[in-house]
Order: structure tokens, then C-alpha cells, then sequence
């Protein structure tokens, strides 16, 4: 499994290199927004990130609160 995993990585940056290598000069016009789309894009991104683990930030981020009917109660126990 895990040489099948090593073949396709080595032929997926294989294929990169050489798409890099026969790069041709591209004369096109790159709009002001597009730089709005890539922030949008980004916020996109953290808010789909921060909804996959909102559990795990919720518990980083929020204190755990002792019970105070728990305290008492393990005093009537001890008396």
C-alpha cells in the first residue's frame, strides 16, 4: 500500500514538472477582483475549517465550570 501511495505521489509531481517546463508566456489581463476572490476563497476556507471542528475549538476555548452541588455534597459525605 504504501509503495502504490509513493508510485502515484512521485507521478502526480512527476506530470507538475513537466507542465512547469513547457510554460509558455501567458498575456492575459488579471482583473481587480480577482484578488477579492481569493480572499473570499480563504474565508471560505477558515469558516469550512472552523465548522469541521468546532467541537475541538469549543472545548479549547471554553473553561470548565465545577459543579458547586458537588462540592456540598461530598461534605454530607464526609460528615
Amino acid at each position: 500500500m504504501l509503495i502504490k501511495s509513493f508510485r502515484y505521489t512521485l507521478a502526480i509531481i512527476f506530470i507538475f514538472a513537466l507542465a512547469l517546463s513547457f510554460e509558455r508566456r501567458a498575456y492575459a489581463y488579471v482583473d481587480p477582483g480577482s484578488g477579492l476572490l481569493v480572499i473570499q476563497g480563504i474565508g471560505t476556507f477558515l469558516a469550512g475549517v472552523s465548522f469541521y471542528f468546532r467541537r475541538t475549538l469549543k472545548r479549547l476555548f471554553s473553561r470548565k465550570v465545577s459543579n458547586p452541588r458537588q462540592g456540598s455534597s461530598d461534605r454530607r459525605e464526609r460528615v
